[in-house]
């Protein structure tokens, strides 16, 4: 599409209009290659000390812009000012990490007889980052901190519904000193500009985050070019609790960990799998817990949890919880805003829709397991594998467990799923590829094998 068109960013909280950006076409994504390959070439072949210095510059000018961040945030996604603070000091600390990893971005030298024979990790070019809307400033940065560190371009296609922060990152990153084009925001339609820019022979490697059937499409459009891809997608996650497992400390950290951005979260743990003897106990310790959720404002610090993004997703959420399911429920505002009520299902089958989809809202299910072996079972009934969490006390268990539900990022008695310097990825319909930890610059290179003979 070459016409011109525009996005209208509403804020879920009130449903009125933030603003009107205007969307890029194809043209306007094949121009932005265009000066993004000539940007990188300057860029790559910078000193990396002056790389690493000016991505610290970077983060010093987010760290100085957190709070109008996180409140551009709040008004664009929803999102918990405490939330959203925290997003933007991700954002800054994921820059410091990947400018220490400029200098180390070392190959090898490998003993071969005949001769010396070394390698050495190259930028790719130009990357394509497709960030969602659900975490729009730090899963912008996972893809965007670690490519530019390595020595690559950037172009960044947000969410139709958020790109108002990326498009202020773009703007710190000139005034903290990056090159003119190196680091680029594209705000625009998927069919639109995110397929120009997936298309785009000028693009070396993708880095998407959303959905599974998303993510499918553009693996297949990449393919047809063996486009290099990263895709974070789905989840459907287990938080197995254990009889032997401290039920009141499990019980009071279940509502956060599917309820926190709204449970617009692929790392949420919406499949609470309780073990059949103490399962009664453990719903009576939830029903409090998930009522003491404060559901408002997200500019109130007291809020525990927004709105969803957008009346799509509400009416999408809604489908998943009949008016007369058997549930534990909290409260939620009523009026204008994509308000949704935390939601607990307690009388479902393993295989009921909400029990098995990803809702993408605050819903989870619990559902009894009888003993170890089972509670694996249940886990692992999914096409997705991305996270999870098991409460126990035995250490033995946890590490069983641990290694036979498949997902790629596990919590024993917690539910921390990320940390910018560990990898992030799923098994399955998950998602491909690992984000983050020590390997990320990496992942945004070549490595090129070179053979000198020493024979004469």
């Amino acid at each position: 599409m070459s016409q011109p068109y525009t996005l209208d960013v509403l804020n879920p909280a009130t449903e009125e209009l933030v603003a009107t950006v205007p969307g890029a076409t194809a043209a306007d994504v094949d121009a932005a290659v265009t000066r993004a390959a000539a940007a990188q070439r300057t860029w790559a072949a910078a000193a990396p000390a002056d790389r690493a210095r000016l991505l610290r510059r970077f983060a010093a000018v987010v760290d100085g812009h957190t709070e109008e961040l996180a409140r551009l945030e709040v008004s664009e996604a929803g999102h918990t000012l405490g939330n959203a603070r925290w997003e933007a000091g991700n954002v800054r600390d994921l820059l410091d990490y990947s400018a220490g990893g400029v200098e180390r971005l070392t190959g090898h030298q490998i003993p071969v007889p005949g001769g010396l024979d070394v390698t050495f990790l190259e930028p790719l070019g130009v990357v394509g980052v497709i960030a969602p809307w659900n975490f729009p400033m730090p899963v912008a940065a996972w893809g965007t901190a670690p490519a530019l560190a390595a020595g690559n371009a950037v172009l960044l296609k947000p969410a139709e519904t958020t790109p108002l922060t990326a498009q202020r990152l773009a703007e710190l990153a000139l005034q903290a000193g990056l090159p003119e084009h190196l680091f680029q925001v594209l705000p625009g339609r998927g069919d639109i500009a995110g397929d120009a820019l997936v298309r785009h022979p000028g693009v070396a490697k993708i880095v998407f985050t959303g959905s599974t059937a998303v993510g499918r499409r553009i693996m297949a459009l990449c393919a047809e070019r063996t486009k290099r891809v990263t895709l974070e997608l789905g989840g459907k996650n287990p938080n197995i609790v254990f009889a032997d497992a401290d039920l009141e400390k499990a019980a009071a950290a279940a509502p956060m960990s599917f309820l926190d951005n709204s449970g617009q979260d692929c790392c949420a743990r919406t499949r609470i799998l309780v073990q059949r003897s103490v399962y009664e106990r453990f719903l009576d310790l939830l029903a409090p817990a998930v009522a003491s959720v404060t559901v408002g404002d997200p500019l109130d610090e007291r809020t525990d949890m927004g709105p969803l993004i957008s009346r799509s997703q509400l009416e999408r959420v809604r489908s998943y919880v009949p008016e007369d399911a058997e549930a534990i429920r909290g409260t939620a505002p009523a009026g204008p805003g994509f308000w949704f009520p935390p939601t607990v299902l307690t009388g479902l089958a393993p295989d009921a829709p909400a029990a098995r989809e990803e809702v993408f809202g605050p819903v989870a299910a619990v559902l009894p397991f009888e003993d170890e072996a089972d509670a694996v079972r249940l886990a692992n009934a999914t096409d997705y594998g991305l996270s999870g969490s098991i409460w126990t006390r035995d250490v033995g268990r946890a590490l069983r467990v641990s290694g036979a539900v498949a997902a790629g990022n596990l919590s024993v008695n917690s539910h921390a799923s990320v940390r910018y310097w560990t990898p992030f990825g799923g098994f399955k319909q998950s998602g491909i590829g690992r984000e983050l930890g020590p390997g990320a610059l990496a992942a945004f290179t070549e490595t090129k094998n070179v053979f000198i003979s020493t024979e004469d």
